[in-house]
């Protein structure tokens, strides 16, 4: 069977489970399957595939049409400016979640060392793209998932920040270290009875520690600001990712911890989504 045959099948079959991105998804697969990237298999479609890679191709469709993730059949996800390497161990990064890195880099502009924490790093996507583009920048990052640390590592290394970064696995009210000039967070904020509502994708695959808030879905919020006012230097920046409906809760969490509200951010989705505030 060539390239293009194959591919074909394996439209089919996604189509067949109502999956939006057949063809795309197919084409990436393949690509996986191959070792090779997605250009080639565009080019090269009439070439012929050898049985061990034409059954990884057909077991990676299967657990695709079991609903399970792109980014973690293939082990990484494009965030910002860089490649992530991910598993079903952290939380895939989102496009809303990069509007947390436009906001970071246009508040830190005008600044030559900073000191940042990442409360609940996940992958690292958040902390290592700041450092990325701030060449000066130091960063830290906590989680309470070793394999995320470990992950968060691998990435800190692959985009050349390692040796700006330190890593440490805790619980977020147990983490003592250090002052900081800027506090970033995307925390679990799905209410508890929500999470069977979320997508199959979602709800079946991803991490539940990074996505359970909770019975009001504040509880980790409420532990995130708690620790931010304590560990964030005065004058401080705390920027925090929330759900679409917490805005107003949110801020009167950050008001009862001296945090001033710079401002609010919708998501592509024209959701409240992040909210930037100041230590006072």
């Amino acid at each position: 069977m060539n390239i293009q045959s194959a591919i074909i099948e394996g439209v089919n079959i996604l189509q067949g489970k109502h999956i939006q991105t057949a063809q795309l998804d197919a084409e990436i697969l393949m690509a996986k399957a191959l070792g090779k990237d997605r250009k080639y298999i565009i080019l090269n479609n009439n070439k012929y595939i050898q049985c061990k890679s034409l059954g990884y191709f057909k077991e990676l469709i299967k657990e695709r049409s079991s609903r399970k993730p792109i980014a973690y059949l293939i082990n990484k996800k494009f965030f910002w400016n860089s490649e992530f390497f991910i598993t079903s161990d952290t939380l895939i990064p989102r496009p809303d979640t990069e509007l947390i890195i436009e906001q970071i880099l246009k508040i830190t502009k005008h600044k030559k060392n900073m000191n940042i924490l990442d409360i609940g790093v996940g992958s690292g996507c958040i902390l290592l793209s700041i450092l990325n583009e701030r060449k000066k920048f130091y960063g830290t990052g906590i989680d309470i998932s070793k394999n995320c640390i470990n992950i968060s590592k691998i990435n800190a290394k692959n985009l050349n920040v390692n040796t700006r970064t330190k890593f440490y696995k805790t619980d977020v009210d147990k983490f003592y270290f250090g002052k900081y000039d800027l506090i970033v967070s995307n925390p679990p904020y799905i209410n508890k009875h929500n999470l069977k509502y979320l997508d199959i994708d979602v709800a079946n695959f991803e991490p539940k520690i990074a996505l359970d808030g909770g019975l009001d879905g504040l509880s980790e919020i409420r532990k995130v600001i708690k620790k931010t006012s304590e560990l964030i230097k005065k004058n401080g920046k705390f920027i925090l990712e929330i759900g679409f409906d917490q805005k107003n809760k949110v801020i009167n969490l950050l008001k009862k911890k001296d945090f001033y509200i710079n401002c609010t951010l919708k998501d592509f989705a024209n959701n409240d989504r992040c909210i930037i505030s100041t230590k006072i």
